[in-house]
């Protein structure tokens, strides 16, 4: 089982705190550091001092990381064109050396769309699609030729597709709970699907789809890496669990039902239930970016039962 540590730094997070956080990832021996696309607050913080964009923020961490895989969960398709986004893409794995992953998805978070002027589209999953389609397409071209691509949405002629990635392949991230066109366009496109903040029995449904999916199309549904994200608050007794319960702002009983919350020992057992799902990674989602304490105590009481 991979632990990743997964953070949403538009609730309040300056670069330097990200890049605290991104090398203590590597330092406790975590296997990846994700952060969320987003650059609006959600909830009752202030979200101060306001958002980081999430390529800029893993340029910047490509080049003061060595080992750790870096990647979204996920970039809104409705933020960038595609052409462009493969570009930013393949210039960041370029600067980490190969260790960058997509997570790509339809954007639904409309406020966030109005406050800084980006058109929120009647239409997103289409858009998604052909997002995919362009941005593999344009890396998958060979050198010296060229990529068209007439859609509905989006359309390009005679890209030289250039840059490419460090990486023969980035690895592409699709997720999420829909029953139908989701586990479709896993099954087309990603190296991983992944199932955010649902229970065991949800997690072991749609995993079944996205497997399903994929052997329609004559691919192997074990060709993909099955993954969760679930929000994290381990404390080495009840107290230290509620005690950064609160500083989250939740509720201890609520985090045990809905994420991974209480002792090492609970935390472990719980994850165990998910890998017997078919899951294989966990993205920790950690909230308290000030609380280094807590990743020691996770990597200390809780990696070290899982490798």
């Amino acid at each position: 089982m991979d632990l990743r540590i997964f953070t949403e730094p538009q609730q309040g997070a300056t670069y330097e705190t990200l890049l605290t956080v991104a090398k203590a990832t590597e330092d406790l021996g975590f296997d990846a550091f994700f952060r969320s696309d987003h650059y609006l607050k959600m909830g009752s913080v202030d979200g101060l001092p306001g958002p980081t964009d999430a390529w800029i923020t893993l340029a910047g961490l490509a080049r003061e990381t060595k080992r750790i895989r870096l990647g979204t969960l996920m970039t809104a398709a409705t933020f960038r064109l595609p052409g462009v986004l493969a570009i930013q893409v393949a210039q960041v794995d370029q600067m980490s050396g190969g260790r960058v992953e997509l997570g790509l998805g339809a954007g639904w978070f409309e406020e966030e769309h109005t406050a800084y002027g980006i058109p929120f589209p009647k239409e997103k999953f289409g858009r998604l699609e052909e997002q995919l389609a362009i941005v593999t397409g344009l890396w998958g071209t060979e050198p010296g030729k060229t990529f068209d691509f007439h859609g509905r949405y989006y359309d390009l002629t005679d890209s030289p597709a250039l840059p490419k990635p460090a990486q023969s392949k980035v690895p592409v991230l699709i997720g999420g709970h829909g029953a139908t066109r989701t586990p479709r366009l896993a099954a087309r496109y990603a190296d991983e699907f992944n199932m955010p903040f649902a229970s065991v029995e949800d997690s072991v449904r749609q995993f079944g789809r996205v497997r399903a999916a994929a052997e329609e199309i004559g691919r192997k549904g074990a060709d993909l890496v099955y993954s969760n994200a679930l929000v994290v608050c381990v404390g080495k007794d009840d107290a230290e669990v509620a005690r950064r319960a609160a500083a989250i702002g939740r509720e201890v009983d609520e985090l045990k039902v809905n994420g991974l919350a209480g002792s090492p020992a609970e935390v472990v057992d719980k994850i165990g239930r998910y890998a017997e799902a078919g899951s294989s990674r966990i993205y920790l989602q950690v909230l308290d970016l000030d609380d280094l304490d807590h990743l020691e105590l996770i990597a200390a009481r809780v990696q070290s039962q899982l490798s």
